[in-house]
Parts: C-alpha cells; structure tokens; sequence
C-alpha cells in the first residue's frame, strides 16, 4: 500500500473522497426530489360550453397542506386580475374580477391534501383565457387554458 508524508494510505484517502462525493450527490437528489412542492396544472386546455360549470385543476405535488396560506386564482389580462382569492383560512372576494362574482368556489376540504382546483359556473365566453394558480408564500404556480366548444 502506497504511504502519503504524513503517514496516512493512499487508499484511505481515496475512499474519504469517493465517501464525500456520494454524501453530496445523496444530499442533491433528496434536495432536488422530496419537499419542494411544485404546482401542477393539467396537460392540456379545459374545453366548456356556455353555461356548464367547470372546474380548472390544480394541486401541488407532492400533496402539502395549503388551508391556512394563500391561494390565488388570477388571469393577467383582466383589471383588477383576482378570479378568487383564499387566504388565511376564508375566501377574500373584495378585490374578485367583477365579472367572476358569485360564480367561483375551492374545494375547501380538499387544501389540506393539495387540491387547489377552481370551480366555476355558469361559464360565459368571456371566461376564455388563461388562468394562473399561485401559492404566494411558496412562490409557485402553474397556468390552466379554458377553451370553448362549439
């Protein structure tokens, strides 16, 4: 076995380093793969027609618990953009799209498991657009499409 100066194996310190670096690669993969939700929308748009009620998916993966943060519903291209707010624990529908008002719901008992979905009713054609899902305090958010049938 081959000896450095200072007494110690070559093969010991080989394996520290190879130990070391696997330590780092473990330590990015459970970074990089658990804990971090990220906010899911569907693959494709939501198709309805005027007058269903739908809903517009979105959850969190993996599932966290999100009834006592903020949850926010928005499309950037209407003034005031808000399509339905939750925060804190209750719905604030006071700075909600005019045109949204009384239509917009969350499933409130299904935050706890991460299901952010919006369901809307009574669909006018004026709902076409892109919607964003959004978790503020975890800054992350995914976009949902609606679409019209003919």
């Amino acid at each position: 076995m081959f000896q450095l100066k200072d007494g110690r194996s070559l093969e010991l310190c080989s394996f520290r380093v190879l130990l070391f670096h696997h330590t780092v690669v473990l330590l990015l993969l459970t970074h990089c793969c658990t804990g971090h939700p990220q906010v899911i929308g569907p693959p494709r748009p939501v198709l309805a027609f005027v007058g269903d009620d739908i809903i517009l998916p979105c959850h969190l993966e993996p599932a966290t618990d999100v009834a006592s943060t903020a949850v926010e519903w928005t499309r950037p291209d209407l003034k005031p953009r808000f399509v339905h707010l939750w925060r804190s624990g209750q719905e604030l529908l006071g700075d909600q799209h005019p045109s949204y008002s009384g239509r917009t719901s969350l499933f409130t008992n299904k935050l706890k498991h991460g299901d952010i979905s919006l369901k809307l009713s009574r669909v006018k054609l004026s709902d076409k657009g892109t919607y964003r899902c959004f978790i503020p305090t975890m800054n992350i958010d995914s976009t949902v499409k609606l679409v019209f049938g003919e």
